[in-house]
C-alpha cells in the first residue's frame, strides 16, 4: 500500500513497533486526512531512519500505529548551523521551513544589534522544522534554540566550528567561498546588516570567513536560502 503521509514521532522506530499517535496527530491524520484502520502512512523520528507503519487504531484524541517495514536509513544533513537575526513573523517562518528543505542541523536565533524582533516563539519555530521535514523527505529535525545574544554566543564559540558570515558591506564583488572543515555555521545578519563592531569581532576569529551574496544587497530571509544554496554546493551534500 502507498504511503502518502509522513509523520515525525518522538518515539522508537522498528520493526513490529507499536507508535503512539498524540493528540494533534490524530486530529490531522483521522479528521482532516480521513485515515481509518489500515492505511499506511510513513514514520521517521530523527534516529532511525523513514518507515512504513500501517494505523491500527483510531480515537479523536489518539490511535496506534504498527511499524511494518523500512523505507530509508537514516541519513543526517551536514554539521551546518544556521544563526540568524529573527525578522518579521512571517520571514522568521520562512527562514526556519527553507533552512530545514536545504538541509542545516540546527537553528540558532541571535539578537543583533540591529535586530528587531525582541523575541521569538521557540516552540512554534520548532514546530515549523518538523512540518518542513515531514513535507521535503528529510530523515532529521534540527533544533531550534532558545534566542541569545549575538556577543554572548561569540564569546562561548567553539573554536573548531568554522564561520560563514554573509556581509553586505562587500555587495557588489563576487562570492568567495570558504574550503575546509567539517563543522560549519553560517550567520546571517538582520535587516541593515550586521553592525561595524559585529563585523569587527567576527573578523577576530580565526575560523571566521567574510562572503559576498552578490551584487546585490538581500532581504534576511533571501540572504539565508541564498548563503546556504552557495554553502551547499561547496562543501554540503549537494
Amino acid at each position: 500500500m502507498t504511503a502518502k503521509i509522513r509523520l515525525y514521532v518522538d518515539h522508537p522506530l522498528g520493526l513490529g513497533q507499536s507508535v503512539p499517535v498524540s493528540r494533534e496527530q490524530a486530529h490531522y491524520l483521522f479528521g482532516v486526512m480521513r485515515l481509518g484502520v489500515g492505511a499506511a502512512i510513513k514514520v521517521f523520528n530523527g534516529q532511525d531512519g523513514e518507515w512504513r507503519a500501517t494505523v491500527v487504531e483510531t480515537a479523536k484524541r489518539g490511535g496506534v500505529l504498527e511499524i511494518t517495514d523500512q523505507t530509508a536509513a537514516q541519513k543526517n544533513p551536514p554539521d551546518v548551523w544556521l544563526v540568524f537575526a529573527p525578522v518579521k513573523k512571517a520571514r522568521t517562518d520562512f527562514i526556519v521551513e527553507k533552512a530545514v528543505e536545504m538541509g542545516v542541523s540546527r537553528l540558532l536565533p541571535v539578537q543583533t544589534e540591529y535586530t528587531n524582533s525582541g523575541r521569538i516563539q521557540r516552540e512554534r519555530l520548532q514546530a515549523h522544522a518538523v512540518e518542513a521535514a515531514e513535507q521535503c523527505g528529510s530523515h532529521f529535525v534540527p533544533q531550534v534554540s532558545e534566542m541569545v545574544r549575538m556577543d554572548r554566543l561569540l564569546t562561548d564559540w567553539e573554536t573548531k566550528r568554522s564561520i560563514m558570515f554573509c556581509d553586505e558591506s562587500l555587495a557588489g564583488s563576487s562570492p568567495e567561498l570558504p574550503s575546509g572543515g567539517k563543522s560549519w555555521a553560517i550567520f546571517i545578519g538582520p535587516e541593515g546588516g550586521f553592525s561595524p563592531r559585529e563585523r569587527q569581532r567576527l573578523q577576530t576569529f580565526d575560523v571566521a570567513h567574510a562572503v559576498s551574496l552578490g551584487p546585490r544587497i538581500l532581504r534576511a530571509d533571501t540572504a539565508a536560502v541564498a548563503a546556504l544554496t552557495l554553502w551547499q554546493s561547496r562543501l554540503g551534500d549537494w
